[in-house]
C-alpha cells in the first residue's frame, strides 16, 4: 500500500518530539522561546504531543521589544490561558531603562537586535541551560550551518566552527557551567512543511497572518505596518491594502506582503509559487551580507 503524499509529517513529527523529550532528559532548567510566530506555536503543539497529559518540562519565555504586533500579544495571552503552562516575559524597554543598551534613533530605528542583551540577560536570570527554538535550516544561510544541539559559550556566543557532530540522532547536551545549548527541534522542516503541519492539526494562529486589510507605508521598497514605532513623519505616505505577514518579529524590522490569501489553502498555495524566500520580508537580514551570523554569533536566536 503507498504511503500518502503527507504522510511525511508524521515522521517530522516523530523527530521533533524525540528532540524535546531529549532535551528534558538531558538538561535540568530547559525553556521554550516563544515569539508567537507560527514555528514556536508548532513546537508548543508539539510539546503537548511530547509531554501531555503532564505540565510541560520547561516554561515558554518571551522576549518582548515593546514592538511587537499587537494581535501576536493578544495571541500568546489567550494561548498561555488554554494551555496552563507558564510564561517568562523579558522586556527590552528594561534593558533600555536600565543603560545596558541604547535606543536607536531616526527612522529606520529598530529594536530587534537590541534583544539580544535581553534574552541573554534572561537566561542567566533564570539559568536556563537550554533553550528551544523554532528556526529552520531553510530559512537564512546562516541558520542553516546550526545543529539541532548548539552550544553557545559563558557568554551566550555561537562559534560556527565549534559544532557537533550529530550521527545517528545522537545528540551531546553536556556542556561546562555557563555555557547553554539552542536547540531546534524543527530545523529539517521546511516552510511549507509548517503551513501543512498547521493545516493537518487545525492549529489557530494570529491573525496578521491571514490577508487583511491595512494601513502601510513603503519603507526600504517594502510594505510596513503604519504605526509610531517606524518614527513615521511627512515623507511616509499611508495607503490601505490586502497584505499579510509571512513572519512575526517586531514591527520596525517586520514587512507585509500584498496577498489575498485568506485561508490556509490559499498561503500554502501562494509560498508554493512564491520566489521570495520567507525571510525576504524582514530588513534586519538586509543590513548585510552576513547580517543573521553576526547577530546569532553574539547570541540572537
Amino acid at each position: 500500500m503507498s504511503r500518502n503524499k503527507l504522510d511525511y509529517l508524521d515522521d517530522l513529527e516523530a523527530e521533533a518530539i524525540y528532540i524535546l523529550r531529549e532535551v528534558a532528559g538531558q538538561f535540568e532548567k530547559p525553556a521554550l522561546m516563544f515569539s508567537g510566530g507560527k514555528d514556536s506555536i508548532t513546537l508548543v503543539r508539539l510539546a503537548e504531543k511530547a509531554f501531555r497529559p503532564g505540565k510541560f518540562p520547561f516554561p515558554l519565555v518571551h522576549i518582548d521589544t515593546g514592538h511587537n504586533f499587537p494581535e501576536t500579544i493578544t495571541y500568546r495571552d489567550e494561548m498561555i490561558a488554554r494551555i496552563g503552562e507558564k510564561l517568562i516575559v523579558g522586556h527590552v524597554q528594561d534593558s533600555i531603562d536600565q543603560g545596558k543598551v541604547i535606543e536607536q534613533k531616526g527612522k529606520n530605528a529598530s529594536r530587534n537586535a537590541l534583544q539580544t542583551v535581553t534574552l541573554l540577560d534572561t537566561i542567566a536570570e533564570h539559568k536556563f541551560d537550554a533553550c528551544i527554538g523554532g528556526a529552520r535550516r531553510d530559512e537564512e544561510k546562516a541558520r542553516a550551518k546550526e545543529r539541532i544541539f548548539s552550544v553557545r559559550d559563558e557568554f551566550g556566543q555561537w562559534d560556527p566552527k565549534r559544532q557537533r557532530p550529530e550521527l545517528w540522532n545522537i545528540y551531546n547536551g553536556k556542556i561546562h557551567k555557563g555555557e547553554n545549548v539552542r536547540v531546534f527541534p524543527i530545523s529539517n522542516w521546511t516552510e511549507l512543511d509548517v503551513w501543512n503541519y498547521i493545516r493537518r492539526e487545525n492549529i489557530a494562529l494570529p491573525s496578521i497572518y491571514f490577508a487583511h486589510e491595512r494601513d502601510v507605508i513603503t519603507r526600504n521598497g517594502q510594505l510596513m505596518a503604519a504605526a509610531e514605532a517606524l518614527n513615521m513623519d511627512a515623507d511616509d505616505i499611508i495607503s490601505r491594502k490586502n497584505v499579510r505577514f509571512r513572519t512575526v518579529g517586531d514591527m520596525t524590522c517586520t514587512a507585509a506582503v500584498e496577498s489575498y490569501a485568506f485561508e490556509i489553502d490559499d498561503i500554502i498555495n501562494e509560498i508554493s509559487e512564491s520566489k521570495i524566500s520567507e525571510r525576504g520580508a524582514r530588513l534586519d537580514d538586509k543590513v548585510s551580507e552576513a547580517a543573521m551570523e553576526d547577530r546569532k554569533k553574539g547570541g540572537y536566536f
